[in-house]
């Protein structure tokens, strides 16, 4: 499903800058804030108790966004972005990679990239093999299944990097939009030397949302994508040259997502 982000956005009563803060949930709440509004902000201090980990066990991570690949499938022309792919089945606190896969989705969820078998670089084992890896796929899961059921999930991993290379930097190309997936998490990692980039979250099915901008470091947004849509906005240097680093992670029941014949692979 797409919307007319511009339309919704004029019906929202919204006077406040662009720059506002993120509404915090505590950690402990992330899955009654998820349950009531189908969207919920942790901070990183509250990823952190999330996963009782450091902030050091998930700064380790960041230095792996700079090895990220052009993405050569964007439809827009654009030389923006760059990033890698990696899909799991998690079951309780049992994390397993699959063997490396094309991230797909159907045209109904992403009217630019849909049904095309996109096959990104894989993920780099300065990522996957760290502890604070699986910890944050294994407790993100169960947030999952709190609110779902237990159940096995299928889990997509996309490092992102989107730069001003062209100008202009464009995070959530296909607009505001659902993943056709049971939840999304969006970590920002980082930001340099940039303005824009602002979080927008809207009811799949009403006038209402939120909008803020994440400038801390590995603060994150979860979302029940059956309730709620969402985008980023462009992204303009401050300067020279300037990028944006997000972690996407997709849980989904049943299967990864993908044509008919191989929805289950």
């Amino acid at each position: 499903m797409r919307h007319d982000a511009g339309g919704i956005i004029d019906a929202m009563t919204m006077s406040l800058s662009s720059t506002l803060p993120p509404p915090y949930a505590q950690p402990l709440r992330l899955g009654r804030a998820l349950a009531s509004t189908g969207h919920a902000v942790v901070s990183a201090q509250g990823l952190c108790e999330l996963l009782d980990t450091s902030l050091d066990s998930l700064e380790a991570l960041r230095p792996a966004w700079d090895d990220l690949p052009p993405d050569a499938y964007l439809r827009d022309g654009g030389r923006y972005r760059r990033r890698r792919h990696a899909c799991y089945v998690v079951e309780g606190t049992q994390v397993e990679p699959v063997p490396h896969r094309a991230h797909w989705q159907p045209v109904e969820y992403n009217a630019l990239h849909g049904g095309l078998e996109r096959w990104f670089e894989p993920m780099a084992p300065a990522v996957t093999d760290r502890p604070v890896w699986s910890r944050l796929l294994s407790a993100l899961a169960g947030t999952c299944s709190a609110l779902k059921g237990a159940q096995t999930w299928y889990v997509e991993a996309h490092q992102f990097r989107i730069d001003t290379t062209d100008g202009i930097g464009r995070p959530t190309p296909e607009g505001a939009h659902r993943d056709g997936v049971d939840f999304v998490a969006v970590l920002l990692v980082g930001r340099e030397g940039i303005k824009g980039g602002e979080t927008r979250v809207f009811e799949a099915a009403g006038p209402h949302g939120i909008r803020f901008t994440m400038t801390q470091p590995w603060t994150m947004l979860m979302l029940d994508d059956a309730k709620v849509i969402h985008e980023s906005t462009p992204i303009q240097p401050l300067g020279g040259h300037g990028h944006r680093d997000t972690l996407v992670l997709t849980f989904r029941s049943g299967a990864f997502q993908g044509p008919a014949s191989s929805a289950g692979a």
